[in-house]
């Protein structure tokens, strides 16, 4: 899939929205400032999927990625998790409560909360809008 790229939208996009809802993916804070969106497309301007990063006083959160129902399983998914990467900083965690062995397969490892940066840790996504049961990781390695 190496025409695929990723076009930065805002929060508000309706696809977005529409896309996340349809997964069971929180939408509460996703127009809020720090955050930033992108709808990955094909080559032929298909969108496959979406994703988005929180900037977070020098690391950062992966969140947001969904593939459309009819790409999924086709290694999309991984390659938009790839190419968000190259836009994040510092170091990069997610919370998962469904998607945890996919993560670990692209370089992500669970940490202990008591190991999450407080600025991280402080984000709505963290503090209020996953369950505490949510698996926390971080990127250990880049995906190869």
């Amino acid at each position: 899939m190496s025409d695929l790229r990723l076009e930065p939208i805002p929060g508000t996009d309706p696809k977005l929205r529409s896309a996340l809802l349809e997964a069971h993916l929180p939408t509460e804070d996703i127009d809020e400032v720090g955050r930033t969106f992108f709808e990955a497309v094909s080559g032929d301007g298909e969108t496959l999927a979406f994703s988005g990063i929180e900037s977070c006083e020098g690391s950062c959160l992966l969140r947001s990625v969904v593939v459309l129902p009819e790409h999924r399983k086709s290694g999309i998914g991984r390659r938009v998790v790839e190419l968000t990467l190259k836009a994040a900083s510092g170091d990069v965690f997610l919370a998962t409560t469904s998607a945890a062995e996919f993560f670990g397969a692209l370089g992500f490892r669970e940490v202990r909360r008591e190991a999450v940066p407080a600025a991280v840790l402080a984000t709505r996504q963290l503090s209020s809008i996953c369950p505490s049961s949510a698996t926390i990781m971080k990127l250990d390695r880049p995906p190869t």
